[in-house]
């Protein structure tokens, strides 16, 4: 087993669209952190200017590592499992497409075996591209911008307002935001590795999972009462950017924030559990089906 993994890891890391992955995130996070060493006070100015007499805090010390990489995130976090579909998309069907599937169940292998590897190499990849992020949105960004206490800004209820959270309060939310990121992804793997066992080809897979994160996306942001009452909370789309809950902190009665506290740990919570049932499910359909699957003709 551990041996096909290696395998598997090294099938994925000769691939030149693995490496896509890597360069995307890396390019999209140099753009951004170039546009706010150029020009990022004037959006921090903006941004502040309904708040300036009851907030002290100036512009150019609230642009900082931690306030980047949390913009960043919003932007990558959206786009990543097009990246993951990449590889996952090809898991199955890439065995298929190349004609070495009928040769890998030719041996004493099971088909649940070839699955668990595939999904577990999958899993791998998505760490190690969160990890990257980890280093070139946050320590990159600590780097050049330095750490101070972060803002975060909301709106609620049609009103608009900011929070700060001190900057010895921060470092571990991102630690949990990043696991909640690996969690959500693996949803993407897993659904594409589904897709991949009815495929012959790796672009079917692929296209049809990014596809279906668009359509389930544009889905999850419509604001219609029956649409968000009885379709909204069966979307893994509507949790993908559940791991924003941990940077939402509870106030004291004074509007002081409290360090360490989560504003709705139950919906987070929640949330995790609706998508390692995703998980579950399409792994589970993926076994099922590919324990089905016709390679003699």
């Amino acid at each position: 087993m551990i041996n096909l993994l290696g395998l598997e890891l090294y099938k994925i890391a000769r691939r030149p669209r693995t490496y896509i992955a890597f360069v995307a995130v890396a390019a999209i996070v140099l753009v951004f952190q170039l546009a706010f060493l150029a020009d990022g006070e004037s959006y921090m100015s903006l941004m502040l200017q309904n708040v300036k007499d009851n907030f002290d805090m100036e512009s150019s010390k609230a642009i900082n590592g931690y306030f980047m990489c949390y913009i960043i995130l919003n932007t990558l976090l959206v786009q990543v499992p097009i990246l993951v579909a990449l590889i996952a998309g090809d898991a199955i069907s890439g065995e298929a497409n190349m004609g070495t599937l009928r040769l890998m169940l030719t041996k004493p292998i099971s088909r649940l075996n070839i699955i668990a590897v595939k999904f577990t190499a999958a899993f791998i990849f998505t760490l190690v591209l969160l990890f990257w992020m980890a280093i070139v949105a946050l320590l990159f960004s600590i780097f050049l911008f330095g750490a101070d206490d972060m803002l975060i800004f909301r709106v609620r209820s049609e009103e608009s307002f900011i929070m700060q959270i001190a900057k010895d309060d921060v470092m571990w939310r991102y630690f949990a935001a990043f696991a909640y990121a690996a969690v959500a992804l693996t949803v993407i793997s897993s659904l594409a590795i589904l897709l991949s066992v009815f495929s012959d080809n790796s672009i079917g897979p692929i296209v049809t999972t990014v596809c279906i994160v668009i359509f389930f996306t544009i889905i999850s942001n419509l604001n219609v009462p029956v649409i968000d009452k009885n379709i909204k909370p069966f979307l893994f789309t509507s949790y993908l950017v559940g791991w924003k809950g941990f940077f939402y902190i509870n106030t004291s009665e004074e509007g002081q924030p409290i360090k360490q506290s989560l504003e709705n740990w139950p919906a987070i919570r929640n949330s995790l559990l609706v998508l390692l049932t995703h998980i579950v499910v399409f792994f589970s359909l993926a076994v099922y089906f590919f324990r089905k699957k016709d390679i003699l003709s």
